[in-house]
């Protein structure tokens, strides 16, 4: 009877034991698999701009139709108030161009004096109905590439490219001639004299003065057009370096100061809280030049891409020079810059800035090899379908062979998952008739974060 009652309570503890291990084998793998029907954890992205550039899935699609971009908020149309300001009141200078602003409540007139270098320009700030809110630069500074002149998209600045002007920029004080102790008592003499002379035709013009005021104290005096203020100077360097100023024309400042290299492009984030920014080295500089004037070619600079806040901090983005212009992504987060045949993403935000390079000469050669047999097809007049860029092939094409295997040469970043980027063979010659620009063609990426980014497999 005792061993019966011995067994029962065994068979009972085994029931009770495998039922705790498969339930702690639920637990188990319950924790370990997140459930699809809950929310990602906490620090999750929900947005690509919260994605880091390292972290960014990418697919490639070739020989895409041309972006929609949208049109620069700035009016570049000549503001007929302000040419007629220059036109009557302003007439030994000249008017270049107006750049109003996004919010159509500002326009900046470009203009330069008649002795100034046609390649140097001053800065002023006026309202749309041509009058005049305050002078910009200072005479010893001249704003360079006045194609480069932009608003910010809230209007509440503007940026430009500015340095010391030329006739300024080996001028020295002139120091004073050395004089004899004879020189001094004369100058010393003369001046007293000179004193004199004016004090009496001070004190005669006011006797004067009083006389008049007496004889036409009922007469109105005419009101005359207010000067505006002198403005006043600003530290400037002999190199082009970038600068901004409010949407009246006020707190102008350099925000970089690297005398030494030349800023030649910047173009505002989204959210006009920095600019991107293209600088070269003063030496690289003169001699692409010289090797663009060997060559009988338009000279078109190359630079390193920079990141430039309002505050004056500013980040080197990469060491490789281009001539593509960076772009931002839409939500201001992003730069992107293109070298050759590789774009380059570049977080714009955050303190532990990643950055990421995304190949892609293999996917050009490639759909290159397709887009050359199809333009050979309709060359000949061949029937049947295309040749598919996207196929797999188990050799890459010599680009030797390939006349549309070309670097790229722009960049639109249209939505915060769409990259644009063109590619085509572009050849600038001085003489125009010698210029080509052939083999255009768009592609883009698309992205999408990764696995790891947004919490999976954590």
């Amino acid at each position: 009877m005792n061993t019966d009652k011995h067994r029962l309570e065994l068979k009972q503890l085994s029931s009770v034991a495998k039922f705790l291990f498969l339930a702690s084998l639920l637990v188990f793998f319950g924790g370990c698999q997140r459930n699809i029907f809950q929310p990602p954890p906490n620090n999750a992205p929900t947005t690509l701009r919260d994605v880091p550039a390292l972290r960014l899935n990418f697919r490639f699609e070739t020989d895409v139709p041309a972006p929609t971009v949208n049109q620069p908020a700035q009016t570049e149309e000549r503001n007929a108030a302000v040419q007629t300001d220059f036109d009557q009141n302003r007439t030994p200078e000249i008017l270049e161009k107006t750049l109003t602003s996004p919010d159509k409540q500002r326009v900046l007139a470009i203009y330069r004096q008649a002795q100034d270098s046609p390649s140097e320009y001053r800065l002023d700030m006026y309202s749309p109905d041509g009058k005049l809110i305050r002078k910009i630069t200072y005479d010893g500074m001249a704003v360079h590439f006045a194609d480069t002149i932009v608003w910010s998209p809230d209007s509440s600045a503007v940026a430009f490219v500015a340095m010391i002007r030329g006739n300024q920029s080996n001028a020295a004080a002139p120091a004073p001639s050395p004089t004899t102790d004879n020189q001094a008592n004369t100058n010393s003499e003369i001046d007293a004299n000179v004193n004199a002379d004016a004090d009496a035709n001070i004190n005669a013009n006011v006797e004067n003065t009083n006389a008049d005021a007496n004889a036409d104290a009922n007469v109105i005096a005419p009101q005359q057009t207010p000067v505006a203020e002198s403005p006043k100077p600003v530290l400037t360097f002999r190199t082009e370096q970038l600068y901004i100023c409010n949407r009246e024309g006020a707190d102008l400042k350099p925000v970089t100061q690297n005398e030494g290299l030349i800023y030649f492009y910047f173009v505002w984030s989204p959210d006009s809280s920095a600019l991107a920014a293209l600088a070269a080295v003063g030496q690289e500089w003169s001699y692409l030049q010289y090797q663009a004037e060997l060559k009988g070619e338009q000279f078109t600079p190359q630079g390193r891409p920079r990141l430039v806040e309002k505050n004056g901090r500013e980040r080197r983005l990469d060491d490789n020079l281009t001539t593509v212009r960076p772009v931002w992504s839409p939500d201001s987060a992003k730069v992107a810059a293109a070298f050759d045949k590789q774009v380059r993403i570049y977080d714009a935000i955050g303190n532990q800035p990643t950055q990421a390079a995304i190949p892609l000469r293999n996917q050009l050669l490639i759909s290159s090899k397709a887009f050359d047999e199809n333009l050979q097809r309709q060359l000949e007049g061949a029937n049947g379908n295309p040749p598919n860029a996207n196929q797999t092939t188990a050799t890459l094409p010599d680009e030797n062979s390939l006349v549309s295997f070309n670097p790229i040469v722009s960049l639109e970043w249209t939505a915060d998952d769409l990259l644009y980027l063109q590619t085509g063979y572009i050849k600038q010659m001085k003489n125009e008739t010698d210029s080509a620009r052939s083999y255009l063609r768009w592609h883009r990426l698309v992205f999408s974060p990764q696995a790891s980014a947004i919490g999976i497999n954590q």
